[in-house]
């Protein structure tokens, strides 16, 4: 962070970022002078502008035009300066109705409505990373005999979330058969996180006496290939990316183009977002801060949800640099708390 400003400067560049985020316009000293409490001269406001240009805080996209935030100014503004705004009470119903805990809904739709929310919230692209495998719970799984060595695979996880999975197998299983191996699992294992389960069976069939290992075996068989896929390999889901062509800012062709690539690609938004898992609280990423040179005209801020404690995923909102903070990072910050609400009533 940058060494901290005296009082009227930091005022006058909050003032700035406020005023440049609500109007787009490069900010002149007469507009400063205006909205300032302070009594201030255009001439003063201009000596302390030419002082934060100097430093990089500021700079003026034309000699006369006045001046616009740097993305070190915005990064000051939000470091020292962000005083974010309470979400109005329509908002806070939104983010409930659609979210709260009472929802009949799987939580693939709570992460499809989780973006959504904040596509349509911040009138910019919304995006929410999958629940982490770990978090899935089984409750029940069936196993069901299809031709050609396939078994069907349906695992019922969490509160009652139900997933389909045609596995391919070494020999043919007669239903018997595959119904011992599911009691055997639903007696033993439901209740348990499905990473856990793969252990534990592992483990049986390596400790088991030869006679009981050789049906654990198969077992283990069946359950590794039914998990393989469950959740595995992060994923996110995107809302209103179109959203983002109605900003000046990103509607050169050629950037939009490479950030829809981007956002379609998925690796390397995957990449940004994964960092956060870690960190607490809500980051925020402006311009060349995401390590991603099509990001560099955006900001990106995120917030991990938690799920009983743990870290179950991020989600954010990709925009230009030229956003309200004051608004986004609390509703961020309420999407990511009710979302998490909403998924601990689905286990």
């Amino acid at each position: 962070m940058s060494p901290p400003l005296d009082l009227r400067a930091a005022a006058l560049l909050k003032l700035l970022v406020e005023r440049y985020v609500q109007d787009g316009q490069p900010v002149g000293s007469r507009t400063l002078s205006r909205v300032t409490g302070q009594r201030l001269s255009p001439a003063t406001i201009r000596n302390v502008m030419a002082d934060l240009d100097e430093q990089g805080f500021v700079s003026s996209p034309h000699t006369s035009a006045g001046r616009i935030p740097t993305a070190r100014g915005y990064r000051y503004f939000v470091d020292a300066l962000l005083a974010p705004e309470p979400l109005s009470a329509p908002e806070r119903h939104s983010i409930l109705e659609e979210l709260g805990v009472g929802q009949e809904r799987a939580a693939a739709d709570l992460v499809q409505s989780a973006s959504m929310l904040l596509s349509r919230l911040s009138t910019m692209a919304g995006v929410v990373t999958v629940p982490r495998r770990n978090l899935s719970t089984l409750r029940r799984i069936e196993f069901l005999p299809l031709s050609e060595r396939r078994v069907l695979a349906i695992l019922v996880v969490n509160h009652s979330e139900v997933q389909n999975r045609v596995i391919q197998v070494e020999r043919d299983y007669s239903a018997a058969e595959l119904e011992r191996c599911a009691s055997e699992i639903n007696e033993r294992f439901a209740g348990m996180d499905l990473p856990g389960l793969r252990r534990a069976l592992q483990r049986d069939a390596r400790d088991m006496q030869l006679a009981v290992n050789r049906m654990l075996s198969h077992t283990a068989v069946l359950m590794e290939k039914a998990l393989t896929g469950a959740g595995e390999g992060a994923d996110y889901v995107l809302a209103g990316g179109t959203n983002l062509m109605g900003f000046q800012e990103l509607a050169d062709v050629k950037r939009l183009r490479e950030l829809f690539d981007v956002l379609d690609r998925k690796r390397d938004l995957l990449s940004l977002f994964e960092q956060c898992l870690s960190a607490t609280g809500v980051q925020i990423f402006i311009g060349a801060e995401s390590g991603y040179q099509v990001l560099d005209e955006c900001s990106v801020v995120t917030a991990p949800y938690y799920v009983e404690g743990e870290v179950a995923g991020v989600l954010g909102v990709i925009g230009p640099i030229r956003m309200a903070y004051d608004h986004i990072v609390p509703l961020v910050e309420e999407t990511a708390s009710a979302l998490g609400a909403g998924l601990k009533a689905k286990r």
